[in-house]
């Protein structure tokens, strides 16, 4: 179906139109849906506070990984045709996500979840831009944008009533309803793309990249728990992630046929843009993988007040997306990014000042005030990215873009959790060192009476006192890690060129 057709040729546009958007918000809710379940998972399959979070980045390791071959498959083997299997892939590893007994089995069903939801995205988008003209394509990429935007404002309020009025399983077994309906739509209304046999993929760059990824997370995730250098896996992974990433880059470079296209970073917009998008996922995802467990186990939070706490961040996303969009043009775009850094640092800022006793009307407008400033990063910044890219690139570059955006994600959550585990436990060492039977503010009769050091019940209370102060500490310096990332690449500003827009040009993708 050529892109410039007219939308009256077209026929049932508006349900082609539904049944994707819905297999992008299939996608999107798990992005965020599991975020406020994680401690009932964490209880149900015994594992550890730090393992728990392979559940997040495993999903979004996975979908980095096939997103980039995304287009390559729909052109082999037809764009229709890939979609549908990647929605069947995605509802079945959704079951299995839900089914999992162990730590084991539901970091492989997340995996295979990964994998699958990777081409939802791309795929959808390419759909709604063959049935749009260029003048519609604007509005139909706001719709796509939205769509990929409610997975942060239903996800921790869908999640949160799931699991308080069912199971934490049921995140998972409510893809199976949605995946149906999506599945049957895009059978009746979608209609199948011309293939090209002969399209090859860069096996060997597409193989040494997933390897260093996948290496480099392992690394992340584990090395904590070993012991870093001293232990010998977490030397191998290191090591297998320096060679595939030398191997690609090498491959890369000589090769006639990259997996990945260097003249992409010829682009001086583009390679900012991919920096930018990369700090973007770190400071987001990391942030909310923070909250979750700040919410409901230093807060005491239930599982679904979490929830809905945490959904006005969405909320905020989206009112900035479409304001951001109309100011595209109008104001210069560089203004508009270094207003969703100062946001984004702001709410990082407030977020340092917080207390185990911080009001909930103070977590809900800085979580707000966060939301706002990734939706006036993701407009803006898409523009900048593909502003001047050539067209001929731009498949590959929502690609890498993409890539970059997961792989800040995933890497974001291992650090802000190692660091959070590392400064937990370098803190209550710290504060213990103060509660010892000669410190005389024990003398106190009624500190004497619950907090008596020489006592059992004394000692378990200052215990669990000392905990909830060395976790708020950590947390703490999170928050102020995550902020200071974000003023860090506030001068790359200074070095991108304003995108020129036309009033025919088409738009660049609003998301990917």
């Amino acid at each position: 179906m050529s892109s410039e057709a007219p939308s009256e040729a077209v026929a049932h546009r508006g349900m082609i139109t539904a049944c994707v958007v819905l297999a992008v918000i299939m996608q999107a809710l798990d992005t965020t849906i599991a975020n406020v379940a994680l401690p009932y998972m964490q209880g149900s399959i015994s594992a550890s506070s730090d393992q728990i979070n392979w559940v997040l980045t495993s999903y979004i390791v996975a979908a980095a990984i096939m997103t980039p071959p995304s287009a390559f498959l729909a052109r082999r083997f037809g764009r229709k045709r890939v979609l549908l299997w990647a929605i069947v892939g995605f509802v079945v590893s959704s079951i299995l996500c839900g089914l999992a007994q162990s730590l084991e089995e539901i970091i492989l069903a997340r995996l295979l979840q990964g994998l699958a939801g990777a081409a939802l995205v791309p795929l959808s988008q390419g759909i709604l831009l063959d049935i749009y003209s260029l003048k519609e394509r604007g509005s139909a990429m706001a719709l796509f944008g939205v769509s990929v935007m409610v997975g942060p404002v239903l996800g921790p309020m869908l999640g949160g009533w799931l699991t308080d009025n069912f199971s934490w399983r049921w995140v998972f077994f409510i893809n199976l309803p949605i995946g149906l309906l999506a599945l049957a739509g895009i059978v009746y209304y979608v209609s199948e793309t011309t293939t090209d046999t002969s399209s090859r993929l860069d096996w060997l760059g597409f193989g040494s990249l997933s390897v260093a990824i996948m290496a480099l997370q392992l690394f992340l995730d584990r090395g904590e728990q070993l012991g870093w250098f001293s232990s010998g896996e977490i030397l191998v992974e290191a090591i297998v992630a320096a060679v595939a990433l030398y191997v690609f880059l090498v491959h890369t470079f000589t090769t006639d046929t990259p997996f990945i296209s260097p003249q992409l970073f010829k682009d001086r917009n583009f390679s900012i843009s991919v920096i930018f998008i990369f700090i973007v996922g770190i400071t987001y995802l990391a942030s909310l993988a923070l909250m979750t467990p700040y919410l409901q186990t230093l807060m005491g939070y239930p599982v679904l007040t979490a929830g809905m706490v945490m959904g006005p961040r969405g909320l905020g996303t989206m009112l900035t997306m479409f304001l951001a969009g109309r100011l595209l043009g109008k104001v210069d775009t560089r203004l508009l990014l270094l207003t969703g850094l100062g946001l984004s640092a702001l709410s990082m800022g407030l977020m340092t000042g917080w207390t185990p006793d911080v009001s909930m009307q103070t977590v809900i407008w800085v979580g707000f005030i966060q939301g706002t400033s990734l939706g006036m990063l993701f407009v803006p910044l898409t523009t900048v990215a593909f502003a001047t890219l050539p067209a001929s690139l731009r498949a590959e570059g929502t690609g890498l873009y993409s890539l970059s955006r997961n792989v800040g994600s995933s890497v974001g959550i291992s650090i802000v959790t190692v660091l959070l585990t590392q400064n937990i436990q370098a803190n209550h060492e710290q504060i213990g060192a103060y509660i010892t039977p000669f410190n005389r503010a024990f003398d106190a009769g009624l500190i004497k009476s619950y907090l008596d050091p020489m006592a059992a019940s004394g000692r378990a209370a200052l215990d669990a006192m000392v905990n909830v102060q060395a976790s708020w500490i950590a947390y703490v310096n999170d928050f102020k890690l995550l902020m200071l990332l974000s003023l860090a690449v506030m001068p790359l500003l200074l070095i991108i060129k304003p995108p020129k827009t036309q009033a025919n040009e088409e738009p660049a993708p609003v998301m990917e």
